[in-house]
């Protein structure tokens, strides 16, 4: 406002809305997670948790969300490849749901990455210091 005079940091509802977006992208993701005993599926966890862990908690946000994106569109298009079985598989409606809900969360993080992770965020916090 004034020079020099202090003025309290403004408090909008869109931090908490952006907060609660990242929350609700986390719970999503973790209906994407497989407990299967493959080398390649426990990477895939782990490499993803960690990742969404970052996003969640709002450290190095768009650097993690956009790795986050490349990650699971790549993932995606391997085991979801509903375009490769027949239609009149049960397995191609199976595959068709996973692909497409793997691409919501993909959609989410782009929004994170086009918009930041808000005010309630480690990144926040960190240019106050």
């Amino acid at each position: 406002m004034f020079a020099g005079v202090p003025t309290m940091r403004e408090s909008s509802p869109k931090q908490y809305m952006q907060l609660g977006g990242r929350v609700l992208l986390v719970l999503m993701f973790m209906t994407l997670l497989h407990f299967d005993a493959s080398f390649f599926s426990i990477l895939q966890n782990i490499v993803g948790t960690a990742l969404m862990i970052l996003v969640a908690v709002g450290f190095k946000t768009k650097l993690a969300a956009l790795t986050l994106v490349v990650w699971l569109f790549v993932i995606n298009v391997y085991f979801n490849a509903f375009w490769t079985i027949p239609v009149y598989k049960p397995m191609h409606d199976f595959l068709k749901y996973d692909f497409f809900q793997t691409m919501s969360v993909i959609g989410g993080l782009l929004l994170v990455v086009a918009l930041g992770p808000g005010g309630v965020s480690m990144d926040e916090k960190k240019k106050e210091w």
